[in-house]
């Protein structure tokens, strides 16, 4: 493949709800500009994109994949993303390196969640989009409908592009908006036609749009438009151009990715709308090694600076790193310096991507997106600068995962070959966490929801072999005392020369410290000094089974106030003996209570969900802290919640909110549990 200037570059994303088309988008963009012979499908399993088996057997996508193709001089870099929620980590790595987003919508479901979630990325990024209504070549598409949809939701910044003619109800063509030509569909390419009659009403609407967001790019044109002059094309365009770049103007364009039905006017609009990596922001930042920021230009001149936005294990390659070339050039056979981890990297070899496919080249500029095989120990996220000129790039915040399960091995002895996997897996995806829990004594796997668990537990088999389960992970209750209580531990032993004797008074009270507070006021010398390490240390041990369901005591003052010994038959063992057994009679008589986690949750809704939200908490015995607004008509809820009654609030939230609301949970500390679930919990631990 040939090299490319910075400013013939086009990195975007397509980003959207599961099942809106976006990877049979990018065939469509493939084919359509040459870049392949023959259109795949993802009910066929055959696309460039999809080529995962996990995505070829579900017939979805799960991870971001790239292809590049060349459009009227230009290069695309296509990062196609994954529309279910589960794999949203994909969609991120996606969005920091794209430099705009196309946002593809079925025409017959309209303005969804995904939709949403999308143009909230672009936002946070600031990045230029394009709406693309796809399926249009179905009879139930509405498109004003969905424009309406549009508009309602995102205003003034909506301009539609494009009004779809129809002949009977099948749609065949459609208007150029803006200069007011009718296109019609002919085989895949798009050839101007007459207009229908009687559309000058519908086409005159839509027109009003587009005036309506020219002007407001500028006060000339603003002045222009209330003085009721007509704006001219070139005017339109040059407005049109920089409200885009700006994100200030939405184009919505419309087609069938299926049919490949106005898919070179879209890539027109890319080629004309869409800012080269160095048109929107002259300068990229990084920080140097003493903390201060370095401003470098998105030039080939300057020094490199690279980011790994994402990790595969690739079968044929190994470990196979994704980046994009920020500044400088990226070359094969030459060292660079990973800041994130202060160690140099070697460069091997240099590819494009194309799907699965890797293209050797022998350099990529500025802007440009590439991959490299065998990097020892950069991560997704790192930065890749050059060794005279050290920095790190703004890295990739992932969402945090939020459901959990435990691990179960399907066969004995698999706990090694489970953790390697999973911890290989995790290069790849780093929105899924294992932890180790002593505590409980299970391996805790935290994820983003069903579907990204049993893609994990998929991979897991096909690749490395082996086969796991879940169960739900265990809550690590406490125990403590309410009352003071003084009570004695005797030890003593005779069976033949030397016996054991040790003999301790200790009084226990409730202690505002978390763990044990040993203290001793033995008057006479009753016990002496030498065995006081050894009582502190036997209720040390001791406090590690708590005497109503064995989860360690929390909270504990004991005070050693009495008890004796004998010159031949005492010793260190006896007295930690003598501790355990005033331990076990103190905590009985005390007024033991089991203590269960309390965590801070605060959930991110819209406002008409708050009501369902606050019913839920309550229904998890929560208690509700407070609400705020949000900017954007939504609402943040705060409570606290025991921990046991929130495994599957991932899915749970998920299901009120159709997808909309997000939350984080964090431990908050220990509280008395009530006493129908004392019950339980003891029950289940005589079990």
């Amino acid at each position: 493949m040939k090299l490319y200037d910075t400013s013939k570059i086009k990195n975007f994303c397509l980003l959207g709800h599961g099942n809106a088309g976006k990877t049979s988008l990018a065939e469509a963009m493939l084919y359509t500009s040459g870049n392949i012979d023959r259109m795949g499908r993802t009910t066929e399993g055959n696309t460039v994109m999809d080529f995962d088996t996990e995505e070829i057997k579900r017939k979805f996508s799960i991870s971001t994949a790239m292809a590049a193709c060349e459009w009227n001089g230009v290069k695309f870099n296509i990062l196609d993303t994954p529309g279910y929620f589960d794999f949203v980590g994909e969609v991120q790595e996606a969005v920091r390196v794209a430099d705009a987003a196309i946002i593809v919508l079925s025409g017959k479901s309209g303005l969804t969640v995904g939709a949403e979630k999308a143009w909230n990325y672009c936002e946070e990024r600031g990045i230029p989009r394009i709406f693309f209504i796809n399926k249009v070549d179905d009879e139930r598409v509405n498109y004003q409908n969905v424009l309406q949809q549009l508009k309602d939701k995102y205003g003034k910044k909506v301009a539609p592009f494009q009004l779809p003619m129809r002949e009977g109800e099948k749609i065949t063509g459609f208007i150029n908006v803006v200069e007011k030509e009718a296109r019609k569909f002919e085989g895949d390419r798009t050839v101007t036609a007459p207009m229908h009659e009687g559309m000058e009403e519908e086409l005159g609407a839509l027109r009003d749009m587009i005036n309506e967001a020219v002007a407001e790019t500028s006060e000339e044109l603003m002045e222009k438009y209330f003085a009721g002059e007509e704006f001219t094309l070139p005017e339109m365009y040059e407005a049109l151009r920089h409200g885009v770049a700006e994100g200030d103007i939405v184009p919505v364009l419309c087609g069938s990715a299926y049919y490949k039905l106005g898919i070179s006017s879209l890539m027109n609009a890319i080629h004309a709308y869409f800012p080269a990596p160095n048109s929107k922001d002259e300068f990229v930042m990084g920080t140097k090694k003493d903390g201060n920021q370095s401003r470098l230009k998105i030039d080939v001149s300057d020094p490199l600076s690279a980011l790994v936005f994402k990790t595969v294990a690739d079968p044929y390659v190994g470990k196979l790193s994704y980046f994009k070339v920020y500044s400088g050039v990226m070359t094969p056979d030459t060292t660079v310096y990973n800041m994130n981890k202060d160690i140099n990297e070697k460069i091997g070899k240099i590819y494009v991507v194309q799907g699965k496919k890797q293209i050797e080249v022998e350099r990529l500029n500025a802007g440009d997106i590439g991959a490299v095989a065998k990097l020892t120990k950069t991560s997704t996220g790192e930065t890749l600068s050059g060794l005279n000129h050290p920095l790190q790039l703004e890295g990739i915040e992932f969402v945090k995962p939020n459901m959990s399960l435990a691990v179960v091995p399907k066969a004995k002895g698999d706990e090694e070959k489970i953790a390697q996997g999973l911890t290989k897996l995790m290069e790849e995806d780093k929105t899924f966490v294992l932890e180790n829990n002593k505590e409980t004594r299970q391996q805790v796997l935290k994820g983003l929801g069903d579907q990204h668990i049993d893609v994990i537990i998929s991979k897991l088999k096909n690749k490395f072999g082996v086969e796991i389960s879940f169960e739900k992970p265990k809550v690590p209750y406490r125990e403590a005392i309410r009352k003071t209580v003084k009570v004695e531990g005797k030890h003593k032993k005779q069976s033949g020369g030397h016996g054991q004797y040790g003999h301790v008074w200790i009084e226990f009270a409730p202690s505002e410290t978390e763990g044990l507070t040993f203290e001793e006021k033995v008057f006479g010398g009753s016990v002496p000094k030498g065995y006081f390490p050894a009582v502190e240390k036997g209720l040390q041990e001791s406090m590690q089974h708590g005497i109503l369901a064995g989860y360690p005591m929390v909270g504990l003052k004991a005070t050693l106030v009495d008890g004796s010994y004998h010159d031949v038959d005492s010793s260190e063992m006896a007295f930690k003996i003598a501790a355990n057994l005033a331990y076990k009679a103190g905590m009985e008589q005390a007024g033991p209570v089991l203590l269960e986690p309390i965590g801070h949750l605060q959930v991110y809704v819209p406002d008409a969900y708050t009501g369902d939200i606050i019913g839920d908490i309550n229904k998890r015995r929560g208690q509700m802290l407070g609400m705020n607004p949000m900017e954007g008509n939504m609402t943040v809820i705060e409570g606290e919640v025991p921990m046991a009654e929130m495994h599957t609030y991932a899915s749970d939230l998920r299901s009120m909110t159709q997808a909309r609301g997000s939350f984080t949970f964090e431990f908050e500390r220990y509280q008395d549990a009530p006493s129908n679930i004392t019950e339980k919990v003891i029950a289940e631990s005589k079990e």
